[in-house]
């Protein structure tokens, strides 16, 4: 019954990636902040939100925005340890991203039914995610190994894992992502420009979420 649940889960997860190819990563050390942010890309379209754990009393955040954005999937990220995760979850996340592979944060996510997306780099790194249980493998940070180059030449040997590139996607090079093979993208600063942050113009960043969505929408399904 876990491994059909899991399963389900991760079908799931995917199958709301193809219909939203695009993750909204929110950092933030303001809690009004936060909210404003998620609220402004969801206007723009963007329907799967990422609070990072590392911002300012995130799982008030969460718990906030599933009540202000029920038609959206508000999840977390950045999640380093067992106990981070296990916060997490009581906050009501409906994924989770780490920025590393560790069998432990995987199983535990696994038997709370959640998604874990788990960070990794290499083939083997990729690989060992997968076959832990990853509901999909983040591919962080992508830039710096070759950005859509590299995303494109894993399709050979691991094109049945779907991966999620994050670090180094910006608005004009999420489209050649998808089309290189991932399955979706994470963007933070180029949706959350400083000055629109700083001026509280969230007309800006709804903006921005609405541009990167008509790009990618000839990707949904």
């Amino acid at each position: 019954m876990e491994a059909n649940k899991t399963l389900n889960s991760s079908q799931s997860w995917r199958k709301l990636l193809t219909k939203n190819p695009a993750i909204a990563v929110i950092r933030t050390d303001n809690i009004e902040q936060g909210i404003n942010m998620a609220k402004a890309v969801a206007a723009g379209g963007m329907n799967i939100i990422e609070i990072t754990w590392n911002s300012h009393n995130p799982g008030e955040i969460i718990q906030q925005l599933k009540q202000d954005l029920p038609e959206c999937t508000i999840g977390t990220g950045t999640i380093l340890t067992l106990e981070e995760l296990k916060e997490a979850i009581s906050s009501g996340i409906q994924f989770c991203f780490t920025p590393h592979v560790n069998q432990t944060l995987i199983k535990t996510a696994i038997n709370h039914d959640i998604p874990i997306i788990p960070g990794a780099l290499s083939p083997t790194e990729i690989i060992t995610a997968w076959q832990a249980g990853a509901s999909c493998v983040k591919v962080f940070p992508v830039q710096a190994i070759g950005g859509i180059a590299y995303i494109k030449g894993l399709q050979g040997p691991l094109g049945s894992i779907p991966l999620i590139p994050t670090g180094g996607v910006t608005l004009d090079n999420a489209a050649y992502f998808i089309e290189a093979g991932a399955i979706a993208v994470g963007l933070s600063s180029q949706l959350f420009p400083r000055h629109a942050l700083d001026d509280q113009k969230w007309d800006t960043i709804t903006a921005q979420a609405q541009l990167l969505m008509e790009r990618l929408s000839k990707f949904q399904q």
